[in-house]
């Protein structure tokens, strides 16, 4: 309840328009991602919606004070070189009767890069989970959730819908934004 009046407060006086309605289950891919702030963003778009997510974040963010700040947010560490253990977990825990909401950078980074991971349809299409896309988009002063979709396991066809929600665009940082495509899609 605190969470969601702070939210409410900063997007108040910030002037963002909050849109959308935060999902029940399913992993959510935040984008674009191309700042330290877009954490800060997507935790606010969930706590507007009363929703405490867990958030997948690289491990090197757990070191040192900072790290319990991280975990207290909902914060999950993940091994960027060897992420196979956690999505596994991920999996698991999402086939369970228990709310299931996992916020994903599916970018992967904040800097411009190649491609996208495809960690989010990976583990949604195994939870058989929706993913959801949320978004800030500070040129129209909104934020919050788009489209769900379950994926059909045929990601490049899954990638057309990712790419059509978020064409235009650019995130706070635009020189830092990645094209919505996969790996084998490049």
């Amino acid at each position: 309840m605190m969470r969601q009046r702070v939210a409410r407060t900063i997007a108040r006086v910030m002037r963002y328009r909050m849109v959308g309605t935060v999902p029940e289950r399913g992993v959510l891919v935040g984008a674009p991602h191309t700042s330290n702030w877009d954490f800060v963003t997507m935790l606010l778009v969930m706590w507007h919606g009363g929703a405490h997510p867990r958030v997948l974040v690289k491990q090197e963010l757990f070191r040192g004070p900072v790290g319990w700040l991280v975990t207290r947010f909902g914060g999950v560490p993940l091994d960027r070189k060897n992420p196979g253990g956690v999505v596994q977990a991920f999996v698991d825990e999402a086939g369970s009767d228990r709310e299931f909401r996992l916020v994903i950078a599916a970018e992967g980074t904040r800097s411009a890069g190649e491609y996208w991971k495809s960690g989010f349809l990976r583990i949604a299409h195994a939870a058989q989970v929706p993913v959801t896309l949320a978004f800030f988009d500070p040129p129209t002063r909104t934020m919050g959730f788009g489209p769900s979709f379950v994926p059909t396991g045929d990601f490049a066809a899954d990638m057309d819908v990712v790419r059509e929600f978020y064409a235009d665009m650019p995130g706070l940082k635009p020189r830092n934004r990645t094209e919505p495509r996969l790996r084998e899609e490049s």
